[in-house]
């Protein structure tokens, strides 16, 4: 038997194809599709710009599915390597209220709530952070995500055990899909 080369049930991360969006995700659904674009990060390793590919979708059901992958650029735009990579679930919860479910391979995973500030702008505020021994130190997060003229815009400010928020990476990313 050969292995089926699609998956029986796909996600998708466009409204005009796949299952029916359910009425729960309304509150995220500008988020849904595929993102690309540059930001600048900031962390142990230093300064740094990055480029970036985001996918929101979904299989019918009442959350999007979220993978993030980032690679670090020179200051002239050349591509040096991976960066950072992270997954998760962006799950609506009533009528504004959302939860974001973030793990990365860094050994962190992070539960956020929040909720839609405006039909195209989110804050959300770290509930709980979990981490393995290696992991970066961080103990309180802050995301925020917006679609400014089109693009999706975020910011992610994180406090290590010294409980001050500090900018760690933010970015401009234009819908590819």
């Amino acid at each position: 038997m050969t292995a089926p080369t699609e998956l029986p049930v796909p996600d998708t991360a466009d409204v005009r194809s796949g299952p029916e969006v359910p009425d729960t995700l309304l509150s995220v659904l500008p988020l849904l599709g595929e993102w690309h674009g540059e930001g600048q990060a900031a962390g142990a390793g230093g300064d740094h710009r990055f480029g970036q590919w985001v996918r929101f979708a979904h299989d019918g059901r009442g959350f999007l599915s979220y993978d993030s992958r980032t690679w670090r650029l020179t200051d002239d735009g050349a591509i040096v390597g991976p960066d950072h990579r992270e997954s998760g679930f962006l799950r609506p919860r009533g009528q504004d209220d959302i939860e974001l479910l973030v793990a990365s391979p860094e050994g962190l995973l992070e539960l956020y709530v929040g909720s839609a500030r405006t039909t195209t702008s989110w804050e959300l505020t770290s509930d709980v952070v979990a981490r393995t021994p290696d992991a970066p130190d961080v103990v309180k997060a802050v995301r925020l995500y917006g679609i400014v003229e089109g693009a999706l815009m975020y910011a992610v400010d994180r406090a290590g055990s010294d409980q001050t928020l500090r900018p760690v990476m933010s970015a401009r990313l234009e819908r590819i899909r």
